[in-house]
């Protein structure tokens, strides 16, 4: 494959669906001096997003990050549009539409069609097979994963993932381009939820956990994950931010594609509350109530209490993190960043284990796993390796992930 653009910023970004994160793309692509083109074959979505973009802009001028100028020049840089053929003069597009399979295996059918042999296709899947995805196409190759994080402009993570048949020059060729556009990236293998999906769900899994026995409420895990822990949200805030059912619906993914693996079952507890249209903040009741602006005040937990929900729910994101690095999803130091930057945890989860000692964390886990008598608490065998022979991730060799 081959890149004949001369000069890297003037190449055209084509980005399929118009929606939250497809506008985010094409925001980032056209502040970095892209021409883009914004395709979506529903009118409400293009003038949605013509509007959420002059709005945004508007306030960027206001506030003072951005000349009249560099905000029109910016502006007139994207075009939206609902004809595929724009595509043509793209070097890269990226697909940002639905999180459904078929749907999008249709859309990188439409692409192969419309783009040059040498366009690099991407996809922005959260959670879905890039080499399923990749199939669709007759040169699998171009295609990789480039899973953004939302708000686009503003978070710097950008997962690049390969698929089974990806081109390595695919990757640096997406790597360059994110790397310009002043992007944090990370490699991970195309497994299901990649790194932040897949080490992220014991904060969201254990959390319900706790509420389903009856152990905590929301409101204290969150007290407890927040400040205890140093996390920016407590897990059912997020949940409620993101939208309870986008949350199951990534669970349940990973559930299924990690054959239905006990650590990744989704909660009862979360599906109840999406059949009844809990949905969170955008339906106006999630695990909270948002229906009014009441300000609630902050419950003053069971501190013992409060320690070992933060203890629990920690050991097992940490468990989660080593058997990522056990299976080669990525290396400890880009899980560690992109736990960091992609959800902003307060430190990365393999450096938090070696603070803790790798024994230590696996006495808890050995704990709940007598207790339980789950898989769910099954330690990482690299975890019970380190402990044994007092390794450290950001040291030992096989820690590293090397």
């Amino acid at each position: 494959m081959s890149q004949p653009h001369a000069n890297p910023s003037r190449q055209t970004i084509g980005v399929v669906g118009a929606g939250t994160m497809g506008r985010g793309i094409a925001q980032t692509a056209a502040t970095a001096g892209h021409p883009v083109v914004l395709y979506d074959l529903d009118a409400e979505a293009r003038e949605a997003a013509r509007q959420h973009l002059h709005k945004i802009h508007r306030r960027l001028v206001d506030k003072g990050r951005l000349s009249e100028a560099e905000s029109e020049a910016i502006l007139q840089r994207i075009g939206l549009c609902n004809r595929m053929e724009r595509f043509s003069a793209c070097s890269v597009v990226v697909e940002a539409v639905v999180e459904d399979l078929e749907i999008k295996r249709q859309v990188f059918r439409q692409l192969e069609e419309v783009t040059t042999p040498e366009a690099v296709l991407a996809t922005n899947t959260s959670s879905l097979s890039v080499t399923a995805l990749s199939a669709a196409c007759q040169r699998p190759v171009r295609v990789a994963g480039a899973h953004f994080f939302n708000p686009v402009p503003l978070m710097p993570l950008v997962e690049v993932i390969p698929g089974l048949e990806t081109a390595a020059e695919t990757v640096s060729t997406l790597r360059q381009l994110l790397e310009r556009w002043g992007k944090t990236v990370v490699e991970a293998q195309d497994t299901p939820g990649f790194i932040v999906n897949r080490v992220a769900r014991p904060f969201y899994g254990e959390s319900l956990r706790l509420v389903e026995e009856g152990i905590a409420s929301p409101a204290t895990v969150d007290w407890a994950l927040k400040e205890l822990g140093g996390f920016p949200m407590g897990p059912f805030e997020l949940m409620d931010l993101v939208g309870n059912d986008v949350s199951l619906k990534v669970t349940e993914t990973v559930f299924h594609e990690m054959g239905y693996d006990p650590r990744y079952r989704p909660s009862l507890l979360q599906r109840r509350l999406v059949q009844a249209g809990r949905l969170g903040r955008k339906s106006g009741r999630g695990f909270y109530d948002y229906r009014d602006d009441t300000e609630r005040p902050a419950p003053e937990p069971d501190r013992e209490l409060a320690k070992k929900i933060f203890r629990r729910v920690l050991v097992m994101l940490i468990n989660e993190a080593a058997d990522a690095v056990h299976w080669r999803v990525a290396s400890a130091p880009d899980i560690d960043l992109a736990m960091t930057t992609g959800v902003r945890y307060p430190k990365g989860l393999l450096a938090w284990c070696d603070e803790l000692g790798a024994g230590a964390v696996l006495e808890d886990l050995e704990a709940l796993h007598r207790e339980y008598g789950e898989d769910r608490y099954r330690p990482s065998p690299l975890l019970r390796r380190l402990a044994r022979d007092g390794g450290s991730f950001h040291r030992s060799p096989e820690g590293a992930g090397e």
